[in-house]
């Protein structure tokens, strides 16, 4: 007589949950990222998915527990319910883990947001009321993220800025050159980051032909939390123009010296 080992209907339930996880999570991220879905209808998404996924790690622990016990078929079921289900934890593990590190903060400045100001203006009806730290707060969380000044008129370091942007792939949405009469030259670009949250970052550059000041804002612009992201967007973009200045002025020794003491500095011309 033939024996019939049955699957274990925990794994099978384990696959399925952690089948329908995946595509939630997504198809959430990318209708969000296409702008399809209102930023609360994809909090709301993706928290169902972690629901799901939740449900198809407790089926998969259960069915591979059962298994052991009585010998049911299912192990591929459970295991590959269990790793779907922790792929899509994966990422709420993640932002919790920022969560935990930062507060709920959406705008970080170095100076006055007023002379910083966005494209996509704060106040209205789209985007959140900014919720931003004091001083003692971003210098405590974000020490790197203060104003630059460079031995570099503002044109050039103005253009260092954005070949920076440029590198970044960042989306530039404005920009005000500088000009003859030294007005603060500004450059506004948008980011859209993995889960499809919408950040826009604003850089100021002051000074004149023999220096410049520079100062950066970063802020979202659909999310309640940043999870960190703006602070340390504003400390890795300025510490890249910090070495991208240094380089130009290794590269350029003579540049800022007055004209007797540059042409001083050339070397002799070869005798004839």
């Amino acid at each position: 007589m033939r024996i019939l080992i049955r699957t274990s209907r925990w794994a099978i339930w384990a696959r399925r949950l952690g089948g329908v996880a995946v595509p939630l999570v997504v198809i959430s991220v990318a209708l969000h990222r296409l702008r399809l879905i209102t930023s609360d209808l994809f909090v709301n998404a993706v928290t169902a998915a972690a629901v799901v996924a939740l449900l198809a790690v407790v089926a998969s622990v259960v069915a591979l527990a059962r298994i052991w016990q009585s010998g049911d078929h299912g192990w591929g079921k459970a295991l590959l319910g269990l790793f779907f289900g922790l792929f899509c934890l994966a990422p709420f593990v993640w932002y919790g883990n920022l969560a935990a590190k930062y507060p709920p903060v959406t705008d970080i400045a170095t100076t006055t947001r007023g002379l910083l100001p966005l494209v996509f203006e704060p106040g209205t009806a789209a985007m959140p009321p900014p919720r931003v730290l004091s001083k003692a707060q971003a210098s405590a969380l974000f020490p790197n993220a203060e104003t630059r000044s460079y031995p570099l008129g503002q044109a050039q370091t103005f253009a260092l800025v954005v070949q920076l942007i440029d590198d970044n792939g960042w989306d530039v949405r404005m920009v005000r050159e500088p000009n003859a009469a030294l007005d603060p030259a500004l450059i506004n670009a948008q980011i859209m980051t993995i889960p499809g949250w919408r950040e826009e970052i604003v850089v100021r550059v002051t000074g004149d032909a023999a220096s410049a000041k520079v100062d950066m804002r970063s802020a979202s612009l659909n999310a309640r939390h940043d999870f960190g992201a703006n602070g340390l967007r504003i400390e890795q973009f300025l510490a890249d123009l910090d070495t991208a200045v240094t380089s130009w002025l290794r590269d350029n020794p003579n540049l800022n010296l007055p004209e007797t003491e540059a042409a001083e500095a050339l070397p002799a011309p070869a005798p004839s």
